[in-house]
Parts: structure tokens; sequence; C-alpha cells
């Protein structure tokens, strides 16, 4: 079983984190800090995520090369493997609570990894998913 983490980190905070300084500095800024501040996981989806859309995304998109620094940088840190029961949960959770399947396996890699809070933009800030809190750090700024 991996090691409890205080909060699991969606594609999109790595990716404010990597390419936001020119685009969204409000962002990149928060999710600079989250990187610094938390104890977080990842999953091997999140970081897939983010090495395929680290060079298409932004108005300065990173190098295939820049992309893979990145997502060595975060070998260290807990990360939840999409397998069979993430897999499983993550269809079960899409249908319960009408979500796609890829929100969906986020939620399950987070409770995988022991986390009950899970930051991303792209779910309902404030709404709780069976046992995993969503918030939008961005959301009040």
């Amino acid at each position: 079983m991996p090691t409890r983490v205080g909060c699991f980190l969606d594609t999109n905070i790595l990716l404010y984190a990597a390419l936001g300084r020119v685009d969204e500095p409000q962002k990149y800024a928060i999710s600079r800090e989250l990187l610094a501040a938390w104890d977080f996981g990842l999953s091997t989806q999140v970081l897939g995520e983010f090495f395929v859309n680290a060079q298409r995304k932004s108005s300065r998109p990173l190098s295939a090369a820049e992309a893979a620094n990145w997502v060595a940088q975060f070998e260290e840190r807990p990360c939840a493997d999409l397998d069979l029961s993430i897999v499983r949960a993550a269809i079960d959770a899409s249908q319960r609570f009408q979500i796609s399947y890829w929100d969906a396996a986020i939620l399950a890699a987070a409770e995988r990894l022991g986390s009950n809070l899970v930051y991303t933009e792209d779910l309902n800030h404030g709404q709780i998913y069976g046992s995993v809190r969503v918030i939008n750090p961005f959301r009040a700024h």
C-alpha cells in the first residue's frame, strides 16, 4: 500500500506550474505553491496527460525533452498506477456521479493513495465524490 498523501494533483495543476508563467500568471503562482507546499500524490494517468499536453498547450509549449524532465521530477512522488482495480473503480464512479471516466479515474487514484482531497479545475468545486472532496484552487482568486 502506498504512503498516504495529503492531496492529489490533477494534470491541469502540473500544466499551469510548467506553462502558465506567461499565459496564466496567477494560476502559475498558485500551482507552484501547491507543488512546493503540499504532500501530494499523482497517477500514471496524470503524468501521461501532462507529457502529451505540455507539448501542445500554451503559447510556449515544452519540447518532448523538457516535458520528460518535468515528469522525471515527479518520480519520487507517490504515484498510483492505472491498474484494473482503478479502472473498475473509475467505471463505477463515472456512472454513480455522472462524470467522465477520466475524471473518475483521478478520484479513484486519489483514493488509492489515501487522499481525500483532489486539486483540479475540472470537477465541481467543493463537491464530495465518495470519500474525495474536490477543490478548485483558482476559484477564489
